[in-house]
């Protein structure tokens, strides 16, 4: 299907999650009736990009054709990247510099990097599970940049990136346009695609998830219904644009397994007249999401509040699921507010955008990370839990404002890198924030003798 572009800033964008799409920067540049003719319009070449394999189901079918000035093909060969970037995993294993364990991090907002550091440069992984190798698995990065990528362009051949910018916008130039990605916003950039980032406001930070062997989707609603949480058309894709430039030395830096590999070309990889198809690049602003929550007692479990989600092969239990706690109302009677203590069998990393975290009073702050892994117990620190307590019953309605958090939550127990466990940003006291919490414990004899005879 073809949308009317939608005005977003300066750029415009295709509105939908997951449609047939097709946008073109010239007027006739996308072929009629068939994908590959013999002689595209303006002498184009028709290239495809397949994101899924040829004979997946037809509902999980990802592709897109390119009518691009040049074909992509045309480079040097492949190469090590000198200088490489040794921070970035895709493979975790007891053979490489990754670690297991389950104590509580938390890790405070990284600072801008002192020397010129592009996107590539200043990408660096967390943690993750798996193998790009074996097409499963993910891995959680963050980011410090100061400098925009100059002559040259990265393409993840490992998997999906899910960036979300914490300070400082993004203007992502892809192959099919353009995406100016600011912080309360995401973006995704499928497998395969090329791509560079420039920073319209100078030095940015954020984080990115990574997931390898399957793409994002949007969660199933169940009982909520047709509306409700991300709207299908709040997903914006951008419009074709493309540059015919000669570019001496042009860079392609390729992530592959991990490791970085460059190549040549005299030309800008950004060159697409036009293009069809739904495996394509594409924002979200994370305000538009539609809450939902308890309206009379309890806590809402975390997963009502899913954006994306990248599934497993079991029903209900996902590779990565990503999570937001956005403002919102808290109406619940007779209950603790906050997220509860918990144990969970899932991994869960958890970002904060901007504002506080409820659960939080202190240390963790916009820019950070938290990692509460498979079974460690985790909750509300015991300022959260006292101040909370202290209100009582008759606490009203309560609009949780100026926050925005999230969470990657995985099934699949991630190993920590070398570095980040190294980090002088790791804060080695969080455990501090739960040691003052106190028993409450109080028995009295009411309760005594009514224990006794129930004994009885």
């Amino acid at each position: 299907m073809m949308g009317d572009p939608i005005a977003g800033g300066e750029f415009e964008y295709l509105s939908g999650f997951g449609n047939h799409i097709s946008s073109e920067a010239l007027a006739g540049a996308l072929p009629a009736a068939q994908n590959s003719p013999l002689i595209c319009p303006y002498g184009l070449y028709a290239e495809q990009i397949s994101g899924t394999s040829f004979t997946s189901p037809r509902n999980r079918n990802l592709f897109s054709w390119f009518y691009r000035i040049k074909p992509s093909v045309t480079h040097e060969p492949f190469k090590a990247r000198v200088p490489g970037n040794g921070r970035i995993l895709s493979e975790f294993n007891h053979s490489n510099n990754s670690s297991t364990n389950p104590t509580q991090l938390r890790w405070k907002p990284m600072d801008t990097p002192i020397s010129p550091t592009d996107f590539i440069d200043g990408l660096f992984t967390i943690c993750g599970s798996g193998s790009s190798f074996m097409r499963h698995g993910y891995a959680i990065h963050m980011y410090t940049a100061n400098k925009s990528m100059d002559n040259c362009a990265f393409c993840n051949a490992d998997g999906d990136f899910l960036m979300v910018p914490q300070q400082g916008r993004l203007l992502i130039t892809t192959e099919c346009g353009k995406l100016e990605v600011s912080p309360g916003e995401i973006s995704v950039l499928p497998q395969g695609f090329r791509f560079s980032v420039n920073l319209p406001d100078g030095p940015s930070r954020g984080y990115v998830a990574e997931i390898f062997g399957t793409h994002f989707q949007l969660p199933d609603l169940g009982p909520i219904g047709a509306n409700g949480l991300a709207a299908s058309r709040d997903f914006l894709a951008p419009t074709a644009w493309f540059e015919d430039k000669s570019y001496p030395g042009y860079t392609i830096v390729q992530k592959f397994g991990g490791e970085l590999f460059a190549a040549v070309q005299d030309f800008s990889p950004f060159n697409v007249v036009a293009w069809h198809g739904n495996y394509v690049p594409y924002k979200y602003d994370l305000s538009k999401f539609c809450p939902y929550n308890t309206v009379l007692f309890d806590h809402s479990d975390p997963s009502i509040n899913t954006v994306l989600t990248a599934p497993t092969d079991k029903p209900g239990v996902a590779l990565l699921d990503f999570v937001i706690f956005p403002p919102r109302w808290l109406v619940a009677e007779h209950t603790f507010r906050p997220p509860y203590y918990h144990r969970n069998c899932m991994s869960e990393f958890m970002g904060l955008i901007h504002g506080g975290y409820e659960a939080k009073v202190d240390g963790f702050l916009p820019g950070g990370a938290s990692l509460h892994n498979c079974m460690t117990p985790h909750g509300p620190d015991t300022k959260s839990y006292e101040a909370t307590i202290a209100r009582g019953n008759d606490v009203g309605p309560h609009k949780i404002t100026d926050t925005m958090a999230f969470m990657f939550e995985s099934s699949l127990i991630p190993r920590i890198t070398k570095w980040a466990l190294e980090s002088p940003f790791l804060d080695p006291d969080y455990y501090q924030c739960w040691i003052g919490l106190r028993s409450h414990f109080t028995v009295t004899e009411t309760s005594k003798n009514s224990t006794f005879h129930n004994g009885q």
